[in-house]
């Protein structure tokens, strides 16, 4: 997650509210989905909220994911590549949530580039 200070009043309510949302069982149901569709080459995240958000963090995993919903060959991100500079990585967040929006995801129901790298 972010590095950031403990939230109070209403901020600390709706995180709270949030966390009480997040469903492990889900997060597993999702890993497993996302490890098949994109092959098996594709690393196993540890269990957990952060530890998942760590795996998708980078964008490699979701444009990996966007590209094995087309047929191959024809995927809408063309270079995927793991970076540890930032702003590589949330280019490549971008370039999925781009990619989801054309598929037919509907822009209400995307996140924001940052919300992922974030952690929010």
């Amino acid at each position: 997650m972010a590095n950031r200070g403990p939230s109070y009043g209403l901020s600390r309510e709706v995180q709270q509210k949030i966390d009480r949302q997040y469903d492990p069982e889900l997060e597993q149901v999702l890993v497993q989905w996302i490890l098949a569709q994109c092959g098996g080459d594709v690393p196993r995240p540890e269990p957990g909220r952060d530890n998942f958000q760590q795996w998708l963090k980078d964008g490699t995993v979701l444009c990996r994911l966007i590209n094995s919903l087309h047929p191959r060959g024809q995927g809408p991100v063309g270079k995927i590549q793991a970076s540890g500079m930032a702003f590589k990585q949330m280019e490549q967040i971008s370039q999925f949530l781009q990619a989801a929006e054309r598929y037919g995801i509907a822009a209400t129901d995307i996140f924001q580039t940052v919300d992922l790298w974030e952690g929010e």
